[in-house]
């Protein structure tokens, strides 16, 4: 029997802020509404419906990981919805060079 490899699709970003925990943890309860949501510290982890989005502050910037066994997902949209949403909890200005990957999984 042969076995399929799932490929799990990750991108992640370094978005530079001095705000990176209160725009976390804004963003993290504008959504609670709608998506599951673990709180650990100050990172969160949001559970959409076929990608997990994590976003861990830093001092100076928020780490945001997109991660997805869905192959059929935008994940253009996503970074973009991800980071139009952060714009809005900062009020600021922000900007994100996402970087990808892809990994094979059993």
């Amino acid at each position: 029997m042969k076995k399929f490899k799932r490929m799990m699709m990750k991108s992640i970003a370094h978005i530079q802020t001095p705000q990176a925990a209160r725009i976390a943890k804004r963003l993290a309860n504008h959504w609670k509404h709608k998506f599951n949501i673990d709180e650990t510290g100050q990172a969160f982890l949001i559970h959409f419906p076929n990608a997990e989005v994590s976003l861990a502050p830093e001092e100076n910037h928020l780490t945001v990981m997109i991660q997805s066994t869905d192959e059929s997902m935008d994940l253009n949209k996503l970074e973009s919805v991800v980071l139009d949403h952060l714009i809005r909890m900062g009020q600021d200005e922000l900007t994100a060079n996402w970087h990808r990957t892809d990994i094979k999984k059993p």
